[in-house]
């Protein structure tokens, strides 16, 4: 099949590449542009290096305010930390194959084999992209292709990062499936002063669910963390522990 003519994708690939990334374009030049390689760029053509740039900013923004959003609990440099992995080369690069980019962009003659792109092309053709988007579209559809195409690694980087915070992980779930925060209320607290032991109830949406025991209520929030996810998530906690 045919992409190009003259440094330009055909009108085939172009629907093609829509039905790809599941948005429509009102203006199908941004689109082309997004896709073409500055290895392709003829004198006093376009490339898609200032939609980079801009998608960089975007997708950076969008980010951050998904992370900010759904965990709450989370210190500024546990969501930096989050964020860096997420908008890496590697991570992007990654999304932009399952994405199909590769299929779809305009590049030179040297980079013909589109098996062995390089990352940094990948990952800069899915910010420009999602500039693209946002430019055709507004910041509600680039927001809701990034989040699409990157909740599958945000997750996957959460559960490496929070390692073992049943706490943290619950909360990143339980906002992402319900749009709620769970709430943790004590039960009982039992022994002297310089010797407590707390007993904490997790709820979200009013149902309550593990309950676990702790020296501090920190402690026991865990607890009770990790027996809720074993309720409301057990394929998910099973990965964790294994």
């Amino acid at each position: 099949m045919i992409l190009q003519t003259n440094n330009h994708l055909n009108p085939e690939k172009l629907s093609e590449c829509q039905l790809a990334l599941g948005y429509s374009f009102h203006d199908l030049a941004v689109l082309e542009k997004a896709l073409t390689h500055t290895s392709c760029r003829l004198e006093n053509n376009f490339s898609n290096e200032r939609l980079e740039f801009l998608g960089d900013a975007v997708l950076g923004m969008i980010i951050s305010d998904y992370l900010y959003k759904t965990m709450p609990q989370c210190s500024e440099g546990e969501l930096t930390k989050i964020k860096s992995v997420v908008v890496s080369q590697t991570t992007l690069a990654t999304v932009s194959v399952e994405a199909h980019l590769k299929d779809f962009l305009l590049v030179g003659k040297g980079l013909n084999d589109r098996n062995y792109l390089p990352k940094s092309l990948l990952a800069n053709v899915f910010e420009a992209v999602i500039a693209a988007i946002y430019l055709d579209g507004g910041i509600e559809a680039a927001y809701n292709f990034t989040i699409k195409h990157l909740i599958k690694e945000i997750d996957l980087v959460c559960k490496n990062q929070h390692d073992k915070n049943y706490k943290s992980i619950l909360q990143h779930y339980s906002q992402k499936e319900y749009g709620i925060t769970p709430n943790y209320r004590v039960l009982q607290q039992i022994g002297p002063d310089h010797g407590k032991s707390f007993e904490v109830i997790v709820s979200i949406k009013s149902n309550e669910y593990g309950k676990g025991w702790g020296k501090s209520k920190k402690e026991a929030e865990q607890s009770a963390a990790k027996e809720t996810l074993k309720i409301i998530f057990p394929d998910l906690i099973k990965e964790i522990d294994s």
